[in-house]
């Protein structure tokens, strides 16, 4: 019964992990479509690399909670197998909210772009595309999302 509880809490933890939101500039969600957006146009200045942080979502604290408590209730008997089983749970827990968003961070990039209003903004987003100094650009921007695009 137990390896059941814990295929099941490390099939969640990945299912909910690969449902996480998208920083791409190519990527939209479901109610962003067929909304109008502003288009801005401009030259990139800069690119600098950067790190998107991962998600940090209870999934990977609870999976590994669960996991971490089931193997530490398999450690010794009567009230040390409870102790190990708390501490188990505690440790799992900070474990596997550790592991969730070092497998969940990504490459980003950080476009400074010359607007051709003047203006000079920074957006931030994944790494999927190559951008260079130089590059004409749009900037497509809605409710307070901006994506850089060719």
């Amino acid at each position: 019964m137990r390896q059941v509880q814990v295929i099941a809490a490390i099939v969640l933890s990945l299912f909910l992990t690969a449902c996480a939101s998208s920083n791409s500039g190519s990527v939209y969600s479901r109610d962003e479509a067929r909304k109008t957006q502003t288009v801005r146009m401009g030259v990139v200045e800069s690119i600098r690399q950067v790190k998107l942080e991962g998600t940090k979502s209870p999934v990977g604290t609870v999976a590994g909670g669960a996991v971490g408590g089931i193997a530490g209730s398999s450690i010794g008997s009567g009230r040390g197998s409870a102790v190990a089983a708390v501490l188990g749970a505690v440790v799992g827990g900070l474990a596997g909210s550790a592991a969730e968003e070092g497998l969940t961070r990504k490459d980003g990039i950080e476009i400074t772009v010359k607007l051709d209003s003047g203006g000079m903004v920074a957006v931030v987003q994944e790494a999927d595309e190559q951008f260079q100094p130089g590059e004409r650009v749009r900037l497509v921007e809605s409710g307070g999302t901006t994506r850089v695009s060719h």
